[in-house]
């Protein structure tokens, strides 16, 4: 188990104890995310955490592959589905790269607070690419760092390295977006809540035919 992982298992339980903070927000995220869907998609979430969206969209579609490659993350969402009664919903333990090997295509991906984490932006966005029909939708919720805290850039490399931050990338939307036109993705829809203050940005990008 490399490093990363292991913070992920180490505060799973943390993580699924901590509140939302802006609710209407994530609703409005939660149906942007719907206008997606139909009653037969096949949807992957990567980065899953411990499956809180993954369980309120799964009424909406056919089918939920989540996964997430923290073991401590996995369990708990697995035990939040039974509690539910959530039969269309599959937890794996699995990272975005063994996902990619798969024979597995689905038409909509969701990396909700996820691309700021990843140590290669390009390679990710490529896997995404390559397990979306053609098409197909990536839902993307990213911390643009770059825009709006820049000076993180001297605060994390020291709590990274002491352990106490994940990987946490820098870049700002502009950097995002180039990303996603290189990956072949074309963004057709935004929001970002609290713009100014907060540096999450939501977007909808479609795989260009």
């Amino acid at each position: 188990m490399d490093r990363h992982a292991r913070f992920w298992n180490r505060i799973a339980p943390r993580y699924s104890r901590a509140a939302i903070g802006n609710q209407e927000a994530y609703q409005k995220k939660l149906e942007m995310t719907r206008a997606c869907f139909s009653e037969e998609s096949a949807v992957l979430e990567v980065g899953c955490g411990t499956g809180s969206t993954a369980l309120l969209h799964a009424p909406h579609v056919r089918e939920v592959l989540a996964t997430d490659f923290a073991e401590g993350m996995i369990d708990i969402a697995r035990e939040r589905a039974a509690q539910a009664g959530i039969d269309n919903v599959r937890f794996e333990v699995a990272s975005l790269e063994s996902l990619a090997d798969r024979d597995e295509r689905f038409d909509v991906v969701l990396a909700l607070n996820v691309l700021h984490l990843v140590v290669d932006l390009d390679a990710a966005l490529a896997s995404i690419v390559s397990l979306l029909k053609p098409g197909g939708a990536l839902v993307a919720s990213t911390a643009c760092i770059g825009d709006s805290m820049p000076f993180m850039r001297f605060v994390l490399p020291p709590a990274q390295w002491l352990g106490l931050v994940p990987h946490v990338a820098i870049f700002g939307e502009k950097q995002l977006n180039a990303a996603f036109e290189r990956a072949g993705l074309t963004v057709e829809a935004r929001y970002q809540p609290d713009a100014g203050r907060a540096p999450a940005v939501f977007h909808i990008a479609r795989l260009t035919d």
